[in-house]
């Protein structure tokens, strides 16, 4: 007889894992990653249309990161007044004819312009499909960031892959085409399955532009601390491997490789670990690899154990940035858009700012101390880590 009501329990729960909600967000992350990832294989051939040097390369992609600083608060506010799912499908729009745009350029001007778009499109998505995502985690009573953020692992992955090949076969013109039709059918699968999420404008205005309450700005700090180590890795780890271990360019390449394999597989089991231990003790677990990770790759006597700190590191890594984003959407009396384009601006400034400041350190004390130095901001995550109760807010007290 006891087994009944447990079996129905059981049921519910089952036939309510992956929603048409969930599988629309989903979407619209594979479609944000895999246009980033299309766009990765591009550059070379940009900038050898612009004739750009490497440093004024370098220029065109920070323009890129300055473009989603300015337009991603700005989204936050649109979807306090709005809700999510009308500001998401509006970028994503908007979005859409980008890597044509940025294909078709001819000069510099036109060129920076393009790419500024790009970028501010590409972020002000992303902050309207994390807020989408905090809806759906609230409208099912689970967790379900952690696999949202590996769907974008899993399109840049995808973009990435097919890029070289489709532009050897087809041209660059041709490679825009075909991604930008492959991303309009994204779109169209999930554009009627978007949740709908209520906007509220009497807290829209007070709060639209910056909160005054300390708390979306610590979660900021978290997100900020832990993607200054993700894009150290991203950007320097091939040439650590091969400048400071010796290895060789097949070699160099698997600590990113290494990282990226073990982050995306651990995104899509980051959902099942969070709802079983919570967000603040899932958070710690996984902070505590990362610092293991981090010091295993700075102090490694060859580049294969440095390769293995490397794949700790994605371990870790992994799920602390879509826990601090359910956090931030998540902030009593702080709409999801506002708290979540802070956090995401902050962090991404990381992403930003870090790469030239990693290399300038770099240059004059070695890659290996930087590394070294990185954990510390690991260790004020750890101090902060109890703020990621606040993501449990959609899954009921049982945390």
């Amino acid at each position: 007889m006891d087994d009944m009501p447990r079996s129905d329990s059981f049921q519910a729960r089952r036939s309510g894992f992956f929603t048409k909600s969930r599988a629309a967000v989903s979407l619209l992350f594979l479609m944000n990653g895999f246009t980033v990832g299309c766009w990765a294989p591009k550059i070379p051939e940009f900038a050898e249309r612009l004739q750009l040097t490497k440093f004024e390369l370098g220029l065109m992609i920070l323009v890129f990161g300055l473009g989603s600083l300015v337009m991603m608060p700005m989204a936050g506010a649109q979807i306090a007044g709005r809700g999510s799912k009308i500001v998401v499908k509006a970028f994503t729009v908007l979005l859409l004819p980008m890597l044509l745009a940025l294909t078709v350029t001819q000069n510099v001007w036109t060129a920076a312009i393009a790419i500024f778009l790009f970028g501010g499109f590409i972020g002000a998505m992303d902050v309207a499909m994390n807020a989408n995502a905090v809806s759906v985690e609230k409208s099912m009573h689970r967790a379900i960031m952690s696999s949202c953020h590996a769907f974008w692992s899993l399109g840049g992955l995808i973009g990435s892959a097919i890029g070289g090949f489709l532009i050897s076969r087809w041209g660059v013109l041709g490679h825009a085409e075909g991604s930008t039709a492959l991303a309009v059918l994204f779109l169209a699968v999930a554009w009627p399955m978007i949740l709908g999420d209520q906007p509220h404008p009497d807290e829209a205005k007070p709060k639209a532009r910056l909160p005054m309450i300390p708390l979306p700005w610590l979660l900021g700090m978290m997100a900020l601390f832990c993607m200054v180590p993700e894009g150290a890795v991203l950007d320097w780890s091939a040439l650590y491997l091969g400048q400071e271990k010796a290895a060789s360019v097949t070699l160099s390449g698997f600590g990113f490789a290494a990282f990226s394999l073990t982050m995306a597989t651990m995104r899509f089991a980051g959902d099942f670990v969070r709802d079983r231990l919570g967000a603040v003790k899932t958070l710690r677990v996984c902070t505590a690899f990362a610092i293991v990770g981090m010091l295993l790759a700075a102090l490694a006597p060859n580049a294969e154990l440095a390769i293995v700190g490397f794949a700790l590191c994605g371990i870790g890594i992994s799920n602390m940035v879509p826990i601090a984003f359910s956090a931030a959407g998540n902030i009593p009396g702080l709409q999801p858009g506002i708290g979540i384009s802070v956090v995401t601006t902050m962090g991404y400034s990381g992403m930003l700012v870090a790469p030239s400041a990693i290399g300038f350190a770099a240059e004059h004390v070695g890659f290996s101390p930087v590394l070294m130095a990185l954990p510390v901001l690991l260790l004020i995550v750890l101090a902060l880590s109890s703020l990621a109760r606040y993501a449990d807010g959609i899954g009921g007290g049982s945390h």
